[in-house]
């Protein structure tokens, strides 16, 4: 069940189903709420409550959401910008337990102006990609903007002391892998997901299945306690690699 207002979209677990938890999603250039629909039903039907907000006043809105006494534990997740944002919320706060980054720029990362070119930035997947195409509340060319210094200097120098887990596109034109690599080793726990030909939108991108579940993996140990074993542990035999 989503649920729309003037400021942001929420998709709720079903009802037979307890709240595991709380995920607020930060877009980033260009973006609204609703283009996480996909995203925020896949981890509503695991039971987390799934709200998207606006960028524009993210702190805010982040303290107002936990001031309502949403499902805990909260946990942030921002996409390109947006993650920006959320590494500066989380280290402004002890209420945030954990931060998803997808896409995360370190660098002026300077898109393709042109539209049909940063639709391809973007994604290749299908659905996506005609998603986009056909909204009109996006910021065609968004990406072609650069990111204020200011923010990216701030938000790579931020350290967020909960863990934080990087879903990277290993095929992002925007915002190149290394930088997040390089961020991730100076923080104090962070987990880097590279997404096999992935792109800029990695939460929405051809692999937003396997991403899903990355990200449902890294809540429930975030639930049970961050600083344990990964719940499950994969080894690997002949030509499949864990």
């Amino acid at each position: 069940m989503s649920v729309e207002t003037a400021a942001l979209f929420r998709w709720n677990p079903p009802s037979a189903i307890t709240p595991r938890g709380t995920v607020v999603v930060i877009p980033g250039r260009g973006e609204h709420g609703g283009v996480y629909e996909r995203f925020g039903l896949r981890l509503a039907a695991d039971g987390y409550v799934v709200t998207a907000i606006a960028a524009d006043g993210a702190g805010d809105a982040v303290a107002d959401l936990i001031a309502s006494e949403t499902p805990a534990p909260v946990v942030l997740a921002g996409s390109d910008t947006g993650a920006l944002q959320a590494l500066l919320v989380a280290a402004g706060t002890d209420a945030v337990a954990a931060v998803i980054a997808a896409g995360t720029p370190t660098g002026s990362a300077v898109g393709d102006a042109d539209w049909e070119t940063e639709l391809g930035q973007r994604t290749s997947c299908p659905t996506h990609l005609a998603r986009l195409a056909a909204d009109a509340d996006l910021g065609r060319g968004a990406l072609g903007a650069a990111i204020p210094a200011e923010l990216t200097d701030a938000a790579t120098a931020a350290r967020p002391r909960v863990p934080v887990l990087f879903v990277h596109g290993a095929a992002d034109s925007v915002a190149p892998l290394d930088g997040v690599r390089e961020l991730a080793a100076v923080l104090p726990a962070a987990l880097v997901a590279t997404v096999r030909d992935g792109r800029h939108d990695a939460f929405n991108d051809i692999a937003h299945r396997s991403v899903a579940a990355t990200v449902v993996q890294f809540l429930e140990r975030v639930r049970a306690d961050a600083s344990t074993e990964p719940i499950v542990t994969v080894e690997s035999t002949g030509d499949w690699v864990a």
